[in-house]
């Protein structure tokens, strides 16, 4: 046998099944998910699909690196990454301009001001009640955290020990999953964002979303006052002790 011929054997993963690959296996799996897959279910899927119970994580994670090795060296649009503790197929950050024209109008609402405010104070303090995320924001938040809440991007975590036993907040995998993140290790410090926002070159940046969200931001705050206003004329015994 070659070196050649021994190079490309090493570089091909064992058989997942048939004339399948574990390359083959891995990418359809990734393809069709609807959310990410962690290798361990991979392993699981493999081995009830073939029953080939000696898989392991490890040669898993080595056939995603094989299958980004093959989409760069063809050039190809598709990449995997590992967000929100499994692997997605996205398409290649170079290419997001294409990929936002074609869904320009269709997009989700985008998180306001108000809302990316409350959002960042409950994933670097979680788990946070609203009365902390109040005393942070220096503004009511319960319209920001019922949204958020919403939008599946927080979710309730239990009761603080507190007087009067407020709900407590966290981040959700789909969050993770929308900012690019593995796990809450991965958000960028405090200094890190404080040196982002001392570059020069964000401020333009920083102008041109704050022109964009103003219109957005007037209608939101103008929403939460709404809000808070029937919620204040609320009769006491309506309300309910989940919006603390």
């Amino acid at each position: 046998m070659s070196v050649e011929d021994t190079s490309k054997e090493e570089k091909e993963s064992p058989a997942a099944g048939g004339d399948h690959s574990l390359e083959e296996a891995a990418e359809a799996i990734i393809f069709a998910a609807d959310e990410p897959v962690s290798s361990d279910r991979i392993v699981e899927i493999v081995a009830e699909v073939t029953g080939q119970s000696d898989l392991t994580v490890e040669e898993v994670e080595s056939a995603v690196e094989r299958l980004n090795e093959a989409y760069r060296s063809a050039n190809r649009a598709l990449e995997i990454h590992e967000w929100g503790g499994g692997y997605r197929m996205t398409t290649r950050s170079t290419l997001s301009p294409f990929v936002q024209t074609l869904f320009v109008g269709e997009q989700e609402t985008s998180l306001s001001r108000s809302l990316m405010e409350a959002l960042a104070v409950i994933a670097y303090r979680q788990p946070v009640t609203r009365p902390e995320v109040d005393f942070i924001r220096g503004v009511n938040s319960d319209y920001a955290i019922r949204k958020l809440l919403e939008m599946d991007l927080v979710d309730v975590e239990g009761r603080a020990d507190s007087l009067g036993r407020p709900l407590l907040y966290g981040t959700t995998n789909l969050f993770l999953e929308q900012f690019g993140l593995d796990s809450l290790e991965d958000l960028p410090t405090l200094r890190e964002v404080e040196e982002l926002l001392d570059d020069p070159s964000f401020d333009e940046e920083r102008a041109k979303l704050l022109k964009l969200d103003q219109e957005e931001d007037l209608n939101v705050d103008l929403l939460e006052e709404d809000a808070e206003e029937a919620e204040s004329e609320a009769p006491p015994e309506s309300a309910s002790s989940d919006t603390n």
